[in-house]
C-alpha cells in the first residue's frame, strides 16, 4: 500500500502537475497566437474609413468618393459636408443624378485646404439652388466628395470607382473640381474622359489640359469654367501694356502644367527681351519650401542689375515659390526702386497666406495676377457686358441664407480668393449640361450626351455665373471670360484692380464666339 501510495504520489505529484502547467501553457499561446492572428487579419482587410472611402494598401490616406457624411478628417469641412448631406438624405430614390466634387480633401497644405474649402462650399450653395430654386426642373442633384489623394496620385482607384458610380442607382453624369492643374490630374481627366465621364474643371488653366490645342481634342467631354493660360497673359497683357525691354522673366524649370504654359505665355508676351529668362527648381511637391527661397535671394540681385527702366517682374511658378520670391523681393537692395510682379492665378492662393511678408508691398513693391472671380468685379468696374452685379447678387443671397438651417450652416466663407465664387459657377455649368441632355419626355439624361452640350453654350443659353458670362467654344473652353486682375495688399487680403479680357474688350452682347 505503501509502495502503492508512493507511486500514486510519483505520478500525481511529479508528472500531473508539470503536465497542468504544459497544457495550461499551449492553451494560452494558442489564445494569443488566436489574437496576433486576428488583429493581423483586422489590420490588413478592414481598411474602410467610411462608405465609398478606404485605405489603399501600403497607404494610411483615406481615398475614394464619400457618398454619406464623412469629412476626410478635416474639421474645417464639416458644417458643409453636414449640409450637403442633409440635402442628400432629402432626396427620394430614382429622382436624382450624381455630381461628383473631386478634389484632394487629404492635403497637409493648409493654404490648398481653404482653397478646398471654399470650392466646396460654391459647390453645395449651386447644388441646393438647383434642387430648390429652379422651378421642378429635373433631375434633382446629389453631391458627393471624391478624392484622388493629397498629391493627386492615387486617381486610378478614384476614377475606377467613380466610373462604377456611372451605372446602378447613384447616376453619376459629371464630374467637377478637379482643381490645379498638375501631371496626376492631367491624367485623371484623360481617364475620366476616355470613359465617357463628362468634367467640368474649376480652376484649372494650363493650355495642355484643355481641348482645341492644336485643333485636337484629347479630352473628349471636358469644359472649363476658368480661361486658359495663354487667354489669362493675354487679359494681363492688355491690361499691363507689358513691354519688352522693361519685364523679366523667372520661372520654375522644369514646370508642371500650370507653370510650363504661364511661361510659353509670358516669354511669347516679351519676346525679345534683353534679359535672359530666370529659373528656379522647386521639389516635386510644390507645395513643400525646398531650397527655393536660397535661389530667389540671389535672383533679387539680378533683379536690382537690370536697368532702371526694368520696373515689371513675370513669375510662372506656384503659389508657396511666389510667396518665397515675394518675402526675398522685400529685402532686395534696391528698394528705391518700384517693381510690379504680375502672375496667374495661382496667386489668388496667398489671400490669406499667414507666412507671407506683406511688409514687403510697402517697400516699392506691387504683386497683382489674374484672377478667376473676385467679388467686387462686378459692383466696381463698369463693364456693360461679359456678366452683372445682378448675377453676383444670386450668390450673396444664397451666402447669406447659408448662416442658418435650411441650407446652413456651412462655415466661414469669404469671397475674396475667388474660390467660392469658381466652386458655385463650376457646380452651375454642370447642371446646366445635364438638365439641356434631358431628353423629351424624360428625367435623366444619357451619360453620353452630357458632354454633347457644352459646344451649345453659348448666345441665349450661355450660363450667367457669378464669376461672369460662360459662354464655351466648340472645345468647352471659355471664350472671351471675364479676368479679374487683383493686387495683394500690404493689410491682407486682396484689392480688385480691373477686369480685363483675353480679346481686349468685353465679348458681344450676343457672346457668340468667332469662327
Amino acid at each position: 500500500m505503501a509502495r502503492r501510495g508512493v507511486g500514486t504520489w510519483i505520478r500525481e505529484g511529479v508528472w500531473e502537475i508539470p503536465l497542468r502547467r504544459y497544457l495550461a501553457l499551449l492553451v494560452t499561446a494558442a489564445l494569443v497566437t488566436g489574437v496576433v492572428f486576428g488583429v493581423r487579419t483586422l489590420t490588413h482587410t478592414d481598411r474602410s474609413c467610411a462608405p465609398g472611402v478606404s485605405r489603399p494598401p501600403g497607404s494610411d490616406e483615406c481615398v475614394g468618393v464619400a457618398t454619406g457624411d464623412y469629412d476626410f478628417g478635416r474639421p474645417q469641412l464639416r458644417d458643409v459636408v453636414r449640409a450637403i448631406a442633409r440635402e442628400n438624405d432629402r432626396l427620394k430614390p430614382g429622382s436624382y443624378v450624381t455630381v461628383a466634387l473631386m478634389l484632394p480633401y487629404t492635403s497637409a497644405s493648409p493654404t490648398n485646404m481653404n482653397d478646398i474649402q471654399h470650392q466646396l462650399q460654391g459647390a453645395y450653395l449651386a447644388q441646393y439652388r438647383a434642387n430648390h430654386d429652379s422651378n421642378g426642373e429635373a433631375p434633382l442633384i446629389r453631391l458627393t466628395l471624391a478624392n484622388p489623394g493629397a498629391g493627386g496620385g492615387q486617381w486610378p482607384r478614384t476614377v475606377d470607382q467613380l466610373a462604377r458610380m456611372t451605372t446602378g442607382a447613384d447616376r453619376l453624369r459629371a464630374v467637377a473640381g478637379i482643381g490645379q492643374s498638375t501631371d496626376d490630374n492631367k491624367q485623371a481627366v484623360r481617364a475620366l474622359t476616355r470613359r465617357g465621364i463628362p468634367v467640368i474643371g474649376s480652376s484649372i488653366t494650363a493650355d495642355d489640359l484643355a481641348n482645341g490645342q492644336h485643333g485636337q481634342d484629347p479630352y473628349p467631354g471636358l469644359a472649363r469654367v476658368a480661361p486658359t493660360n495663354t487667354d489669362e497673359a493675354r487679359a494681363l497683357a492688355s491690361f499691363a501694356k507689358v513691354s519688352a525691354g522693361k519685364a523679366l522673366l523667372v520661372y520654375d524649370k522644369p514646370g508642371d502644367p500650370y507653370t510650363r504654359t504661364l511661361q510659353e505665355s509670358f516669354a511669347a508676351l516679351i519676346k525679345g527681351s534683353p534679359y535672359e529668362p530666370q529659373p528656379f527648381t522647386p521639389p516635386a511637391d510644390r507645395s513643400e519650401e525646398g531650397t527655393t527661397a536660397n535661389t530667389f535671394r540671389q535672383i533679387t540681385h539680378l533683379v536690382c542689375d537690370t536697368s532702371r527702366e526694368t520696373d515689371t517682374i513675370l513669375f510662372a511658378g506656384r503659389h508657396t515659390q511666389l510667396r518665397q520670391f515675394i518675402n526675398a523681393l522685400g529685402g532686395r537692395g534696391c528698394q528705391d526702386r518700384r517693381f510690379t510682379v504680375l502672375t496667374g492665378d495661382e496667386a489668388s492662393y496667398l489671400t490669406h497666406e499667414s507666412t507671407l511678408d506683406r511688409s514687403a508691398l510697402r517697400h516699392n513693391l506691387s504683386v497683382r495676377y489674374t484672377s478667376l472671380a473676385h467679388p467686387d468685379a462686378w459692383t466696381r468696374d463698369p463693364a456693360k457686358r461679359g456678366g452683372s452685379a445682378a448675377d453676383f447678387r444670386q450668390l450673396q443671397q444664397m451666402l447669406t441664407d447659408a448662416a442658418r438651417e435650411p441650407v446652413g450652416p456651412i462655415g466661414p466663407a469669404p469671397l475674396d480668393d475667388g474660390q467660392l465664387i469658381t466652386g458655385y459657377d463650376t457646380m452651375r455649368l454642370a447642371v446646366h449640361g445635364i438638365r439641356e441632355a434631358v431628353p423629351d419626355g424624360g428625367s435623366v439624361p444619357a451619360l453620353a450626351d452630357v458632354g454633347l452640350q457644352w459646344p451649345q453654350v453659348k448666345g441665349s443659353l450661355r450660363v450667367d455665373g457669378a464669376s461672369g458670362w460662360i459662354c464655351l467654344d466648340v472645345h468647352g473652353n471659355p471664350y472671351d471670360k471675364a479676368v479679374p486682375i487683383v493686387e495683394l495688399t500690404p493689410r491682407g487680403g486682396a484689392r480688385f484692380v480691373r477686369i480685363a479680357w483675353p480679346e481686349g474688350k468685353p465679348p458681344g452682347r450676343e457672346c457668340l464666339p468667332p469662327s
